[in-house]
């Protein structure tokens, strides 16, 4: 390897490696303090925060981030040590980098889709990190000098140096250490304060004979085409219009909650749209009484990307009964860190005259309305099956869906 090919492995690694680590402190503050606020948020559009706390941030529970400081390390390492001159690796080390390189480049190729096809959503630092990746990817593979064929018979000869050289056990050593830490300690998605996860409760089966039932009345209800696409890779799509003082609605909240809690949110999607019974927000309802719902549905759009928005979608379901205009701004403060709430109110406000416009022409007339793949479980002065009924639905469209 030469001596430019190894410094530029070394910029693009140091490069990788600051936008990975500042990439996991902004998500560790995204998962622990609901009034953190990223820099590199610039809208709803450019935001590191709606794509780190959306399904493409993480992989089991662990951000990908932390996965970049780690790719990035293990770059550094071997360009750095034994890619240096004099090394018995030296010729080795561009070979190494170009196998990792090009995971890590489908890797990155995935995540990029993911954000800016599926999400709509540019992230400055995973750029950064994607543009490193691609770099490396290119670097190394030019600096390889041997067919990549002959690879393992040269890594056994590194492995058994290796392990004669302290300093180079050290270092590996040290790096495993770091990254197992990095894994175990880093908080989970709903680990924390205000996190997204729902505890799971036992849903009970329903018998065979109820499911066959079930099914039968299921396959002759009407489906109507909702205006509202389904995301890339989703088989089943739950549509809630909700009022956050509705009791039905609170209920509903509840019976959702172990159903969804179920399901990956990349299969299972959940919809939430807003009907408040609230004349401010919702012509349909010109004597709406609740008079602090059309806060509460815009408390909960500032929310999103936040981290918190399950937590203060399950805060105002539950304090219910008492929820004022200012009891409203006060909790999107403490329980999402929304502290401008005022200054946002006018644009928020706006997407959920939308959402009951688009209940308007869907003719909805009750809060809970729900919708299962474009059939109706719940509105018209009906309320939401139990959980266990609602589950065996999603898994009926599930198996359809195959």
């Amino acid at each position: 390897m030469s001596s430019k090919s190894r410094t530029l492995l070394l910029a693009f690694a140091v490069l990788g490696l600051g936008a990975s680590s500042v990439s996991s402190y902004v998500h560790y503050n995204l998962l622990t303090n609901p009034a953190y606020s990223s820099f590199c948020d610039v809208n709803a559009t450019v935001s590191c925060t709606e794509a780190y706390t959306s399904q493409y941030g993480s992989f089991m529970g662990v951000p990908v981030a932390i996965a970049g400081v780690v790719f990035f390390g293990l770059v550094l390492t071997i360009a750095g040590l034994a890619g240096r001159p004099g090394s018995p690796s030296r010729e080795n080390a561009p070979a190494y980098v170009f196998v990792l390189s090009t995971i890590g480049l489908a890797f990155a190729l995935y995540l990029a889709w993911g954000s800016y096809v599926v999400l709509k959503v540019f992230c400055i630092l995973c750029a950064i990190t994607y543009v490193s990746v691609i770099g490396i990817f290119i670097i190394s593979g030019g600096a390889t000098t041997f067919p990549m064929t002959t690879l393992p018979r040269r890594a056994w000869r590194d492995i058994r140096t290796l392990i004669v050289s302290p300093l180079s056990l050290f270092v590996v050593a040290a790096l495993i250490a770091a990254a197992v830490a990095a894994v175990f300690y880093f908080p989970r998605e709903g680990s924390a304060p205000g996190g997204t996860a729902i505890a799971q409760a036992t849903i009970p089966p329903i018998s065979a004979e109820e499911r066959t039932r079930l099914e039968a009345w299921w396959n002759v209800q009407p489906r109507e085409e909702l205006p509202i696409p389904m995301t890339q890779g989703a088989r089943v799509q739950i549509i809630k219009f909700s009022d956050y003082q509705c009791p039905g609605c609170r209920s509903a909240h509840d019976q959702l909650k172990p159903v969804l809690a179920k399901y990956d949110k990349g299969v299972v999607e959940f919809v939430m749209k807003h009907y408040p019974l609230e004349a401010e927000c919702n012509s349909n309802v010109p004597g709406g009484n609740h008079y602090a719902a059309c806060e509460a549905a815009a408390a909960y759009v500032m929310a999103r990307g936040t981290g918190f928005q399950q937590k203060l979608d399950d805060w105002l379901f539950d304090n219910q009964s008492s929820l004022t205009k200012d009891i409203v701004r006060q909790a999107a403060k403490d329980q999402a860190g929304i502290s401008d709430f005022d200054a946002r109110y006018p644009q928020a406000l706006q997407e959920v005259k939308t959402d009951a416009s688009l209940g308007g022409l869907l003719k909805v007339t009750h809060t809970p309305t729900v919708y299962l793949n474009g059939r109706m479980i719940a509105g018209r002065g009906n309320g939401l099956p139990p959980a266990q009924y609602i589950d065996a639905l999603v898994d009926i469209e599930l198996k359809k869906s195959k």
